[in-house]
């Protein structure tokens, strides 16, 4: 299965691989003097795994997204670390199911839109670099906050929220209000680490269909149900 390398990853995924293979050429022609034969190996070892993970890290996976308004699949790909209910929010009116999901530097960092959707506007927000792990990091870490609304029935306003951690720095989130998603359509990523979290207003009709542990995949995993 060919595997591409997203747009979103630009400049790292020129740079950081361009300096990489440079490594990996010229470790043996100025060490082979100075370093024994074992060492210059293990260097090259070193080096090409280094370089095979900042390649795999930009990895953007072809994903056949299922389609339903009935439906919201996972913003991001990780592990679950909580599914609350919040009784209020300042962005929303009455109680919220927050979905925390940890990506960890070995998982594909690319966002997905959960539900077919329009883009209403974004907030960033600059803070700490603390470990993603921690749900505190929702409150205190940089983040940037899509907020959009279904385009289907029910027509209501939800939220991802990309939160950097404690070794991603960069947030890349190019959309603009009133641009339209498909389910599952990409619109973003973090680059090396992180958090990604889904507000849904809570009503009667809404199942979470995940809990603490779960390993999800961006556009794949239906993480809540509209019954």
């Amino acid at each position: 299965m060919k595997i591409s390398l997203t747009k979103f990853g630009l400049p790292q995924v020129a740079i950081y691989p361009g300096f990489l293979t440079l490594a990996l050429i010229g470790a043996p022609l100025l060490g082979h003097s100075t370093m024994p034969t074992w060492g210059l190996i293990l260097t090259e070892v070193l080096i090409a795994l280094v370089l095979l993970w900042a390649l795999s890290f930009f990895r953007d996976p072809q994903r056949d997204c299922p389609q339903g308004n009935s439906i919201l699949v996972s913003p991001a790909d990780g592990k679950v670390t909580d599914t609350d209910l919040l009784e209020d929010h300042p962005d929303f009116d009455g109680q919220v199911l927050r979905v925390g999901i940890f990506l960890s530097i070995f998982n594909v960092h690319i966002n997905r839109m959960p539900c077919e959707a329009r883009i209403e506007n974004t907030q960033y927000k600059p803070g700490a670099f603390k470990n993603a792990l921690n749900p505190e990091s929702s409150r205190i870490n940089e983040s940037n906050a899509v907020f959009f609304t279904r385009t289907q029935t029910p027509k209501a306003k939800l939220m991802v929220r990309q939160i950097s951690g404690a070794i991603a720095r960069r947030i890349v989130c190019p959309v603009q209000a009133g641009q339209t998603f498909a389910q599952g359509e990409k619109f973003g990523m973090i680059k090396f680490g992180s958090r990604t979290e889904l507000f849904v207003p809570v009503q009667d009709d809404l199942k979470c269909c995940v809990k603490k542990g779960d390993i999800v995949k961006a556009g794949l995993t239906v993480v809540a149900r509209y019954r």
